[in-house]
């Protein structure tokens, strides 16, 4: 199976939710806020070019701590309002109380959001320090969830660790955790990146065996630095395969090399992804698109 330019624009009022559920495969990209005047502009390219493309939606990060809160914020306003793209933001409740949150939900209300990735998120300056409720906020994501439901007409979406989440105890205790995040009122969820589609497959299958058909989309990443993914990996406990790690410090310094590399193994993920019945591809593109629009003229007819 593979993916075609959608042949009506998303409107700004659709749900994610009801779109992963259509039948036919959607894609989205996933940006973050911009750290200065620079990073904007290339962030602004990356937005102008992935446009052209008909994505059915693209996300906005929110840090950890909610560091980047303000930009996420505005950056979410700016797309929604700036562009033709459908917009999901993302909410973490980290170091946040419920009255913070109920303000920031009611912000990207007023502004047209109705797409919130809802994440209790990584402790601030350290993801894997100990896990510390803000004394007037919440514990789990699944309150966050019931919080956003609460609020408003919003489609909420959670996250998916296709290798389980590095805090669980175990595979089942991760699939039940999961499966109580979506029962509290969650429409879709997207996954961490991940390199074996086993892994997806395994967690997709796990929790449909629950009686819980919610949507899973599946994230992936064109790897472009070898560096970067290797960081990534330590940070989340994602698996960096060596196989794959191997090809890519053969190519030592080839940075066009590398992304060819990326390009690669991210089309046989998404062809494979695809035919087996995944509602679709969310790529994180940490703000620059030339290797992801490659992938995705890879997946068309």
């Amino acid at each position: 199976m593979t993916l075609g330019v959608p042949s009506v624009m998303p409107t700004k009022a659709a749900k994610v939710g009801d779109l992963l559920r259509e039948g036919t495969p959607k894609f989205s990209f996933e940006l973050f806020p911009p750290r200065d005047e620079k990073a904007e502009g290339v962030l602004w390219r990356t937005i102008r070019n992935l446009e052209q493309l008909g994505p059915d939606f693209v996300s906005v990060t929110y840090g950890a701590g909610g560091r980047t809160r303000e930009k996420t914020v505005e950056t979410t306003d700016l797309i929604n309002s700036e562009t033709t793209l459908l917009t999901m933001a993302h909410c973490t409740a980290v170091d946040h109380s419920v009255a913070e949150l109920r303000n920031l939900i009611g912000h990207f209300a007023n502004v047209g959001v109705r797409n919130i990735l809802a994440v209790r998120g990584d402790p601030p300056g350290d993801p894997q320090a100990d896990w510390v409720k803000h004394p007037q906020g919440i514990l789990h994501a699944s309150e966050l969830v019931e919080l956003i439901k609460e609020s408003g007409d919003f489609s909420v979406g959670v996250a998916a660790f296709p290798e389980g989440h590095p805090r669980d105890l175990d595979w089942d205790t991760g699939v039940r955790h999961f499966v109580e995040k979506c029962r509290s009122g969650a429409d879709f969820a997207i996954t961490q990146i991940f390199f074996d589609v086993e892994d997806y497959l395994r967690l997709r299958d796990a929790v449909a065996a629950t009686g819980c058909d919610i949507p899973i989309l599946p994230g992936i990443m064109p790897v472009t630095n070898i560096k970067q993914i290797e960081r990534f990996a330590v940070l989340t406990g994602m698996v960096f395969p060596e196989a794959l790690a191997e090809r890519l410090r053969a190519a030592g310094d080839d940075r066009d090399a590398i992304r060819d590399i990326g390009v690669e193994v991210a089309t046989d993920m998404g062809t494979r992804l695809l035919a087996e019945g995944a509602p679709g591809l969310h790529f994180t593109t940490l703000n620059h698109s030339r290797s992801t629009r490659r992938v995705w003229q890879n997946l068309r007819p």
